[in-house]
């Protein structure tokens, strides 16, 4: 099992039809940080962003190639999701208030969970479904 301290081994990978209009936007609205971005003009071709030891990859979405023929945008299919990122933060109460002053659609509002933690729901602005909340599955049991 790797260190929590040299980053995570399961790195979420999404696609945006405007990659480079949410990089910005999850750096503003969630405090993503940009470790690396690839780019041709407004393609997005590879980038990192993390946040704590955590990262996600990003990419312009495209309907080419091996993996692009394989991937649906959630406004393709009914705005359902078939996995959505979960991350852990330190202050659940200002990370939903700085998300929803940055437009993120609330799904489910804030709240204490009964298996530990505070966290919410929300959707960005392509419609991709994330979660935020205190639970350290690391940490807890």
């Amino acid at each position: 099992m790797p260190s929590p301290l040299t980053g995570s081994t399961v790195i979420p990978a999404l696609t945006y039809r405007d990659a480079p209009a949410m990089i910005e936007w999850l750096c503003r609205a969630f405090g993503f940080g940009k470790h690396a971005v690839y780019a041709d003009g407004d393609v997005v071709h590879h980038a990192q962003l993390v946040y704590g030891t955590g990262m996600i990859m990003v990419a312009t979405a495209g309907k080419e190639g091996e993996w692009g023929t394989r991937i649906a945008q959630p406004d393709e299919i009914g705005m359902r999701e078939t996995q959505s990122p979960c991350v852990i933060v330190a202050d659940a109460d200002a990370h939903y208030a700085q998300a929803k002053a940055a437009g993120a659609k609330i799904e489910i509002e804030i709240a204490d969970q009964a298996y530990g933690g505070r966290g919410y729901a929300c959707r960005d602005p392509e419609g991709h479904l994330w979660w935020f909340g205190t639970y350290n599955p690391w940490t807890e049991t």
